[in-house]
């Protein structure tokens, strides 16, 4: 067996145009899974729905308090949105939470940052093993977040944009007290096109920069960004957060890139017109987010830039990981508090990060 078997190489960078397989397994977990199959046949959706029933060939799985474990890397940014949500509705005493190392080869995610190697809840080394438990033939990428039945040890869904969005609406009677209203009613009219935008032209822009083929899809995903970067500077030009006055959904899904642009995205992704301390309303923004609890003290920068520079062979092959940037200006006064409003409006801020879910010190300035 060679070094190079289970090589990334040739993973991400295939040719021309970077395009998601956004196929994910879409099984969910609910309060009332009598009711949800009732209600007609939903269409698969990248950002995720409210009020919809399963889509084709789905199951629905009931929400129990320890039966599933999420699986969540610090360094994935759509796993990073998992396990804000969790943190900001206090669910951590009824779903456990499994985190990978940031690096991987090709069979993906593993548990080499627990004792022996082993997720000690699952007993697995591969997130794959868990994937296998369930589609033995599975042909997809081994991907993060998941929810894991514990009972059986399958992975249950993988459908990211959804987790969270149940998180909020079919695990409620769970909510700590004070939990915000992360999907407000009188905004999700408006919120559905702002998340749908920001999917598509930020936190898959920056990948459709990384990964290119070819200069001209480059050139294309690149100016998509920033038009889009520019649109959202602009907008919190006049607002404290996304949608108003308090935080939402919307502004988690926005916070995971924007938290890894200058570590990350704006050298290894080519994504450099500017940086993001360089766009005064995003950056403060961004930090103000930082600072709150539940969004920054779930970031771990040192995985962060392992995972991107030592996994994406393709475009950096030496696998060398940048030892900057200084991140002590996370800490910064953000000024955010000239619009009004608070971050969780009529709610509160969460506890603080249990023991065993603290970020090392050194990996994130809110802790050293």
């Amino acid at each position: 067996m060679t070094s190079s078997e289970f090589s990334t190489k040739g993973s991400y960078v295939t040719g021309g145009e970077f395009n998601r397989d956004t196929n994910y397994i879409e099984d969910r977990i609910v309060a009332d899974p009598d009711a949800i199959r009732a209600l007609p046949t939903a269409q698969s959706s990248t950002i995720g729905q409210l009020g919809a029933g399963l889509t084709e060939g789905a199951e629905a799985w009931p929400v129990e308090p320890g039966r599933y474990r999420l699986v969540a890397a610090r360094a994935c940014p759509w796993a990073n949105r998992t396990l804000i949500v969790r943190r900001l509705l206090g669910l951590e005493d009824v779903i456990s939470v499994g985190l990978p190392g940031p690096t991987h080869d090709v069979r993906s995610w593993t548990f080499d940052l627990d004792e022996n190697g082993k997720d000690p809840v699952l007993g697995t080394e591969r997130l794959q093993e868990n994937y296998f438990k369930r589609y033995p033939d599975y042909p997809r990428g081994i991907t993060v977040p998941a929810m894991v039945d514990i009972p059986s040890g399958g992975v249950v869904t993988n459908n990211y944009p959804q987790i969270t969005l149940d998180f909020s609406t079919e695990w409620k009677e769970f909510h700590r007290e004070g939990a915000p209203d992360l999907l407000p009613a009188h905004l999700m009219d408006e919120m559905w096109p702002v998340i749908k935008r920001v999917f598509t032209e930020v936190n898959n822009g920056v990948y459709r920069a990384g990964f290119a083929g070819t200069q001209s899809a480059y050139d294309d995903a690149y100016s998509r960004l920033w038009v889009a970067m520019d649109w959202l500077e602009d907008r919190l030009r006049r607002q404290r957060f996304l949608m108003g006055e308090t935080i939402t959904e919307a502004d988690v899904r926005l916070f995971t890139t924007l938290v890894r642009f200058d570590p990350v995205y704006h050298g290894h992704f080519k994504c450099n017109r500017n940086k993001l301390a360089d766009m005064p309303n995003l950056w403060g923004y961004a930090r103000e987010l930082f600072q709150t609890p539940g969004f920054g003290d779930t970031v771990d920068f040192d995985q962060i830039k392992k995972h991107y520079y030592v996994v994406h062979e393709d475009i950096n092959p030496t696998q060398i990981v940048p030892v900057g940037p200084d991140l002590s200006n996370w800490l910064e006064p953000h000024g955010r508090e000239k619009f009004g409003g608070s971050p969780f409006g009529d709610g509160t801020a969460p506890e603080p990060p249990r023991e065993d879910e603290l970020v090392v010190p050194e990996h994130n300035p809110l802790y050293s």
